[in-house]
Order: structure tokens, then sequence, then C-alpha cells
């Protein structure tokens, strides 16, 4: 009996997991065509595996999700303000959400996000092409799909999603400008590393592998005998100079690194965290390594006709390229994270890890044969259309079955218009700021009515764009999560906010309420100074 036959009756969300799970079976039926294109049309199998990836995760936050998932409220709020550096770290993956969030609300950011998906694919797709071949290029796209930072977390736009593609076309830039001796994509390089110092400070250890990487070959040095690298470097020292800057100015970032390496334990504890993250970052790749061994044959006692792949014989420098981009970045990275008491990699895992299939496709030689076709075939089909499927599944029976919440099911835009609306109603003025719970009030100047603003009230250094001075003018509305039906505010919100007007919290029901109790909202209302109450 197929899977679907259970999701019977007129829910609508079922129809779509029915069409869906058609979809997967039509895809894992017909494997072996894969592989066949995959000999006669690479670009085509690739076109076809991002262009449906990105379409399944865009559809799904676009048309299931109630609230934007993890920091993109926050992200939002950032750009809202269009400043140039902040404490949450460079500006452009801000500035660009704020825009596609202006263009065409949450849909646009979530589309924004799977264009970034596809130009990373596009770009490894052709530094693939140029080092090992069209049809290793697209079985090293095909083996990033088993890479979760690549697929499931995807429509949380953010640096490390932006920084994605910008990375891969400045790796392909640079094997333009030096592996292949075309001088002039020297400025796209610098360009490049620019983009990414603006959108992560992992931009900083990806310039660094490439000043390494190019001292240290032969080539390279070569290269830095022409005026162009050298006119690339002045520009990317002019755009690292003001990071570097702003980062030696900020105590809050340096203050605490130091005394952490001073401290008598940090060594060994240094080396246990180090390990610790080298390991969730290969756990990330675990969709990955279970297609490597089940293409490769381990165990297998098949005689089966195998589709096999060959390439030219890689030189030592291509080959050296890229290990070296697939390997150093990621080290670094994983130091400077323990260093600073991080516990994932600077700027996010994707970034560092762009060239693991790549790699994985160099390291297996000059002639790849795909074992367990069928097998391999229907696993990497799962892993590029279960993943949404999950999602919503997990939307529609978590909360029946555990009673918990999932951030996608808050009901943002009710929020938001609520305590607009009655701010207004109050006041007679639009609200303009809102603090408390950072993600709650991240939701409601969200979804606000006129847009608000968010004031980072436990540490306001964070939101330097609101002052006192403004909350006492304007007013706010204060958010936070209800305990209990009194309505009293949390002792470190009554601190902060001494003329604070505390309400009878107001629940809400989320997009699938379950077994969940209502989400209620403790929220106050800081009056603006001189206005008389109205109701």
């Amino acid at each position: 009996m197929r899977v679907h036959a259970y999701l019977g009756g007129p829910w609508p969300v079922g129809h779509v997991f029915r069409a869906w799970l058609e979809a997967a079976e039509l895809l894992m039926l017909y494997v072996s065509l894969i592989f066949e294109l995959l000999r006669s049309q690479p670009r085509l199998v690739f076109w076809a595996l991002t262009l449906t990836q990105a379409a399944l995760w865009w559809l799904t936050p676009s048309l299931f999700y109630a609230a934007p998932p993890g920091d993109v409220p926050l992200l939002l709020a950032i750009g809202h303000e269009f400043q140039v550096g902040t404490f949450f770290g460079p500006p452009l993956a801000s500035w660009l959400a704020e825009a596609a969030f202006n263009i065409a609300g949450m849909p646009g950011v979530y589309f924004l996000s799977q264009v970034a998906i596809v130009l990373a694919f596009y770009a490894v797709f052709e530094l693939g092409i140029a080092i090992v071949g069209i049809a290793h290029a697209a079985i090293a796209v095909m083996l990033m799909v088993g890479i979760s930072v690549f697929n499931i977390v995807t429509p949380e736009f953010g640096s490390s999603v932006l920084a994605m593609p910008i990375t891969a076309f400045m790796l392909l830039h640079f094997w333009r400008a030096l592996g292949e001796g075309r001088r002039g994509y020297w400025p796209a390089v610098a360009v490049e590393t620019g983009l990414l110092l603006m959108t992560s400070y992992a931009g900083l250890i990806m310039c660094l592998c490439l000043v390494l990487f190019t001292a240290a070959t032969r080539r390279g040095r070569a290269a830095l005998l022409t005026v162009e690298p050298w006119l690339a470097g002045i520009i990317v020292v002019v755009l690292l100079f003001p990071h570097i800057i702003w980062l030696d100015a900020s105590g809050e970032f340096w203050m605490p690194t130091l005394n952490r390496l001073r401290a008598a334990e940090a060594v060994d504890a240094n080396v246990v965290d180090w390990v610790r993250l080298l390991v969730r970052v290969a756990l990330l790749h675990i969709g990955l390594i279970v297609l490597v061994i089940l293409a490769s044959g381990w165990r297998s006692r098949t005689k089966e006709r195998m589709p096999t792949f060959r390439r030219a014989p890689l030189t030592p420098f291509a080959r050296t390229f890229v290990y070296f981009h697939a390997i150093v970045p990621l080290l670094l990275g994983s130091v400077v994270s323990v260093i600073i008491g991080e516990r994932g990699l600077p700027g996010g895992t994707a970034p560092f890890v762009m060239l693991s299939g790549l790699a994985l496709v160099v390291a297996a030689g000059d002639t790849i044969s795909l074992h367990r076709q069928r097998l391999v075939g229907q696993f990497w089909a799962a892993l590029l259309v279960l993943p949404p499927i999950a999602v919503l599944l997990a939307i529609a029976t978590l909360p029946w079955i555990t009673g918990g919440e999932l951030q996608v099911t808050q009901p943002a835009y009710a929020m938001g218009h609520y305590f607009s609306d009655s701010f207004q109603r109050r006041t007679g003025r639009p609200l303009e700021i809102v603090a408390g719970d950072v993600r709650l009030a991240s939701l409601v100047a969200l979804y606000a009515h006129p847009r608000a603003r968010l004031y980072i009230d436990a540490n306001p250094v964070q939101s330097p764009w609101i002052t006192t001075k403004d909350i006492a003018e304007k007013g706010a509305v204060v958010v936070w999560r209800a305990s209990d039906l009194s309505g009293t505010p949390p002792a470190e919100i009554r601190e902060r906010f001494p003329n604070l007007i505390a309400d009878v919290p107001r629940p809400f029901e989320r997009l699938i309420q379950g077994r969940a109790p209502l989400l209620r909202v403790g929220w106050g209302i800081v009056r603006p100074q001189g206005e008389a109450t109205q109701q």
C-alpha cells in the first residue's frame, strides 16, 4: 500500500503531501534514467536538481510557515535600519533581505534564499567542469544534496546562506585567474572578496586562505609578478580595513576571547571544543557519506552493469587547489571558533564546506563507477524530496503528538496587527518601537501596521538606532512570554521600563494548535510623553 493512502480526507495539506509523494515515487521509479541523463545530459541533470530543490524549499515556507524561521525576523529588523555595521556582523545579508521583504514580503525573502543556493551550486558546477569535467562536476553537485546546510536550513536566509554563492564564485574566479592564467578575472576575485567581507566574517578566513595558497604555490608566486593580483589586493585591503578597525574597537568581541585564552583550563577546553566542532561538521555530511558508501560498492556482490564516468587526468595543481580550499578554510575556521568561544564556525558552516562534494569526486579518481545505482538513486531522491515533506509532517503532527511549539507556527501576522492596533487606539499614534523578548518583539515589529522598529532592551548597544529618548518621545510596546494570567512583567523588564503600563496577557492561536496551550504574550505600553490616555 502506498504511503499517501493514509493521507485521505479533505484537508488541503494532505493533497499537497499526496502530490509530493507521487513525485517522489516517480523519481525513485526512474532512477536509472537519472544516470543515463547524467551520462548524456549532465547539464540537464544539474538544472533539474537545483531548480527542483529550490522550488520545494521556496514553496514549503511560502505556503506553510506562519512566521519566519530562526533569526530571520531579527535579520529583517536590523536590515530595516540599513546600518553600515552592527554587533550581529556585516550588513549585506540584512540589506538584501530587507529589500526582498519590501518587494514581495516573506515569500520574497525565501525566494532570495533559494536564488543564493542555485547560484552557489552553479558556481561549484562551473568550477567542477573546469577541473574534473562536466559529468564529474554534476556528480559533485549531486553529492552536495547530502550536506544538510545546502538543503534543510536554506529557508533561513542570513549571512551564511548569502556567503555561499559569493564564496563559490570567488573560488571559481580565483581558479580562472590562477589556475587557467586568465588575468582578467583578478578584479572579479577582489570584488567578490569585498562582498564576502560585507556579508560574513567567514570572509576574513577565506581571504587569508587565498593569500596563503597564492604565496605557497609556484604558480601563485609567478602570478604575483604581474600587476593584477596587487591591484586586487589593494581593493581587498581597503574593504577589509574598516572591519578590522571595528573589531579592534569592540571590547565586546576581544575581551572575552583574551580572558578565555588566559584561563588555566583554556588549552584542554579548547581541544575538546575543537574536536566536538569537527564532529558536528562531519555529522552535517551524513547524507553525503551514505551516498558515497552506497555508490562505492563496499560489500557489494552484485554483477549488474554499472554506469561508469571517466575524466581526463588531473594536474597536481588542480588537485591541490581543490583539497586546499576544501580542508584548510574549515580547519582555520574551527580553530578561530574555538578561540573566540563560539559553538559554530564563524559566519556559519556553509561557506566552509562548499567544495566537500568536489573534493570527494577528485579523490575518487579518474574513473567513477556507480554501484547499487537503483539504491543510490532512491536514497538521493529521498534526500532531495523528503526533507520538505518531513517539515510539513512536523508542522502538522508534532503539536498533536508532543504539544510543543514550532517557531514557524507562531501567529506573527496576528500578533503584529493586534499590538500595533492596540497602541494606535490607546495613544492616537502609530506604533514605532517594540521591545522585550527579542523573538516576539522582532515578529511584532515586522508585522506591525505600519512597520515598527526593534529595540533590544537587554543589550541596548546592539540596537544603537533607538535611544531611551526615542522611547520616551514616541512610546513603545513591550512584549514577553506570559507565565501566568496576571500580566505581571518580569523583574528585568520592570526595571528597564519603570513607566510601563502592563495589560492582561493576550492569547494567540497558532497555525496548528494541537495539544499545545495557547501562545500567551504578556505586554504593556510605554506611553509617549505628554500623551493623553485614549480608550
